[in-house]
């Protein structure tokens, strides 16, 4: 597994402190990227929170969740992205295969407005311990960032933190938000039918050897089948939701979002509604599989046409807390399709997330490389080689790809790709298209941009600027 190193700066350590009237919650940042740059400590609020004990529980099922394997933490101490009129705290489990964010919205920051832009907090083990023992809801202060104040004084970071930075989390935070675009609310439970429903799922570390649970509505319940029947909602690895039982008490309800069933094990959303905030924990399809390898963001990225409209659309992104991608259609001339295809390729670099209570995808700008979930996909990889090799040849609906010693046959049927090879075999483009289906496409685009500009050298105009942009 490919790995890097992000040095993560802060002022001074996170921490919980008593003061007058309550408490203050004082969480540090590092660097991170607002409307006017780059900047070393940015500050994105200060006010009282509304739920505080319901706000500490949040954080700590955000930022100190263990899952399939509990001797690994998060990753990264917790991205914080503000919207103006929300926080969202998100993190990823240290197996890839959870995703979890808390937002905590304007009701829950007592109507606050919030800064823009994106960074991390520091959350270190005494924070994680004060936070663990706050009881009662005394007034807590909430501090995101050095006090505006202090700004321009920091003589510099006191504080270093250098955390591994796996290729498959970067993949990983794309992959969930492919995987969320395509859920729909599935159930949702009062809050005693949810402490009930949750409570009564199995605990322990053994979710790894375990197979995918399916659940359907029941009145105002889910109860388990074993049919994964057009209504079931899958729960892979039931015991990743354990985090969810820091909240129990403060839920007001619970709701469920994933696709629909098709007989095969698929990832899942799982919503606690908080006062002024919500909890929601994606899965992955299985317990022992992060997301990185699902293989959905692929189609974006094999084609150029994608790329150009990424940068064209990200120069319109101001740290919406909800893009609506026919207003920006509208903005920059594209199809509704094709901002769809950049707002997936833009979310490989992570700087689009996806909302699946709002239905809607929100501005963030996660630090590092827009490049780097590209470079290092295996399968694209894999792909660009066959067409840069000429191993691709196309007959129609029919194509050849040659690799080794090997020759695959690669049909396409109503848009979607079909390969002879055994990628295709176990997951029957469950988790994406293969590297031969990938390599097809991309050698189809490139024949038909060819013949487009041939069509039209003599005029030197292009059919390939439909749509009013290049």
């Amino acid at each position: 597994m490919t790995r890097s190193v992000q040095a993560l700066a802060y002022a001074r350590p996170s921490a919980l402190e008593s003061a007058e009237g309550g408490r203050l919650l004082g969480l540090e940042t590092s660097g991170g990227l607002t409307p006017t740059g780059a900047q070393a400590h940015p500050h994105f609020f200060s006010g009282f929170l509304a739920s505080p004990q319901t706000a500490a529980r949040g954080l700590l099922a955000v930022a100190a969740a263990r899952y399939v394997d509990r001797t690994r933490r998060p990753l990264l101490d917790p991205v914080v992205t503000g919207n103006g009129d929300r926080l969202r705290f998100e993190s990823f489990s240290g197996c890839c295969g959870v995703y979890a964010r808390l937002d905590v919205l304007r009701e829950g920051l007592d109507g606050a407005q919030t800064g823009h832009g994106t960074t991390n907090v520091d959350v270190n083990n005494p924070l994680r311990e004060a936070l663990s023992r706050m009881t009662g809801d005394e007034p807590l202060h909430l501090r995101v960032g050095p006090q505006e104040l202090a700004v321009t004084t920091l003589d510099g970071a006191v504080v270093e933190k250098k955390v591994p930075l796996p290729d498959r989390w970067l993949r990983g935070f794309a992959e969930a938000q492919v995987a969320s675009v395509a859920f729909d609310l599935r159930a949702e439970l009062p809050a005693a039918e949810a402490v009930r429903f949750l409570r009564s799922l199995p605990r322990g570390s053994g979710g790894a050897s375990r197979g995918a649970m399916w659940v359907v509505p029941a009145g105002k319940t889910l109860r388990p089948t074993t049919r994964p029947v057009a209504v079931a909602v899958c729960l892979p690895g039931p015991e990743r939701l354990a985090a969810l039982q820091r909240v129990l008490r403060q839920a007001t309800a619970l709701r469920v979002y994933g696709p629909v069933a098709d007989g095969a094990a698929t990832a899942s959303a799982w919503e606690v509604v908080l006062p002024g905030m919500r909890l929601t924990l994606t899965l992955s399809p299985e317990a022992s599989r992060g997301f990185s390898g699902e293989g959905g963001v692929l189609e974006a990225l094999a084609t150029e046409e994608a790329a150009q409209d990424a940068e064209l659309i990200s120069v319109l992104l101001a740290w919406e807390p909800r893009i609506d991608p026919a207003e920006l259609a509208a903005q920059s001339g594209l199809t509704v399709e094709r901002v769809r295809a950049a707002l997936t390729r833009l979310g490989t670099a992570g700087r689009v997330g996806y909302d699946i209570a709002d239905a809607a995808y929100f501005h963030r700008e996660l630090p590092y490389d827009a490049d780097r979930a590209e470079r290092h996909n295996p399968r694209l990889v894999a792909a660009r080689a066959l067409v840069a090799a000429g191993s691709v040849e196309l007959a129609g609906d029919l194509a050849s790809v040659f690799s080794g010693e090997r020759r695959y046959q690669v049909r396409e049927a109503g848009g979607v790709l079909s390969c002879t090879c055994q990628w295709w075999s176990d997951y029957q483009g469950r988790r994406g298209p293969c590297k031969h289906a990938l390599a097809v496409r991309m050698a189809r685009r490139g024949a038909a941009a060819t013949g487009a500009v041939a069509a039209t050298g003599a005029t030197g105009t292009s059919a390939l600027t439909a749509g009013g942009v290049r």
